[in-house]
């Protein structure tokens, strides 16, 4: 796959994003260094791996879902809003 000019528009059409004149070279360039690693990775040779194959057969371990409060570090979390109330964030209105 040739990543050019035009399919970076069509990207940015879908993702919403606009990048800059200054930097579509650069994204350009590293997005087709990013495919041609993904194209590096069809040429391997995956016949007799079986396709459900995983490091580890175990499962992965639950654990008890135990809730936990750490006021200290809600706190800490809280100090940075701009503004807060009884362990809530106060955020503008948005819907009338």
């Amino acid at each position: 796959m040739q990543v050019d000019d035009a399919l970076l528009t069509r990207l940015e059409k879908l993702s919403f994003l606009k990048i800059s004149e200054d930097k579509r070279e650069e994204i350009i360039s590293q997005l087709s260094e990013i495919v041609g690693f993904v194209d590096n990775l069809s040429e391997l040779n995956t016949d007799g791996v079986d396709a459900n194959f995983a490091m580890d057969d175990r499962a992965t371990p639950l654990r008890e879902d135990i809730p936990e409060c750490h006021s200290e570090i809600n706190d800490e979390i809280l100090k940075h809003a701009p503004k807060s109330a009884d362990h809530f964030f106060i955020v503008p209105k948005i819907i009338e």
